[in-house]
């Protein structure tokens, strides 16, 4: 297979990172959930904060390396026989799952950067990831407001794409059963598709 794009289907960059980005987002969207029921003082709550922290930062990464892919290579167009609502529905919920790949991941770095505690992110417990300068720099009384709005956007954001997940994957079903349009098979590896765009 391809590491590029073709007309037919995304190559094997392209859908690495779509998958490699899915479960680390659902994975970490889990973690995020589960840690929050915790009480407080439970032990195992800091080790998967620590984790939820590493596990954004990686879906951050990876989703500025896709979202540069990309840019630089063009995706398969959309079936030919797709209304323009249906076109404008599909660009607007890949414009919005990208920005909230980036914002999540983003928003959270930033609420940790603002934290008045002062923890650093071990990633993975190999190496400290730097909190952004010009909010760990802040005197802590200063620091309160912006953690608790980063918070606010990060929880917002967080449920927001509890809702799109489900949406992004019965608009791929509706492709692969009900249109037949092979737009799913596009995105998985070793599946033949025959029917252009």
């Amino acid at each position: 297979m391809a590491a590029r794009n073709t007309v037919l289907r995304y190559g094997s960059v392209a859908m690495t990172l779509h998958w490699l980005i899915a479960l680390l987002l659902i994975a970490n969207i889990c973690v995020g959930l589960y840690m929050g029921d915790l009480p407080r003082d439970d032990p195992n709550k800091f080790v998967l904060f620590q984790y939820h922290k590493s596990i954004g930062l990686t879906v951050l990464l990876l989703s500025l390396i896709r979202l540069g892919w990309r840019l630089i290579n063009p995706v398969p167009p959309l079936p030919r026989g797709m209304s323009p609502m249906m076109r404008f529905l599909a660009h607007t919920s890949h414009f919005v799952l990208y920005f909230v790949i980036i914002a999540i991941p983003l928003s959270g770095w930033l609420m940790v950067s603002a934290s008045s505690i002062g923890l650093g992110t071990p990633w993975f417990g190999l190496f400290n990831v730097p909190d952004a300068p010009f909010l760990s720099s802040l005197p802590r009384a200063l620091k309160h407001p912006y953690h608790e709005a980063f918070e606010t956007v990060h929880v917002y954001l967080a449920w927001a794409t509890i809702a799109l997940i489900p949406l992004h994957i019965l608009a791929a079903l509706y492709h692969q059963f009900l249109r037949r349009d092979d737009v799913l098979k596009r995105m998985i590896p070793g599946t033949d598709v025959s029917n252009p765009a």
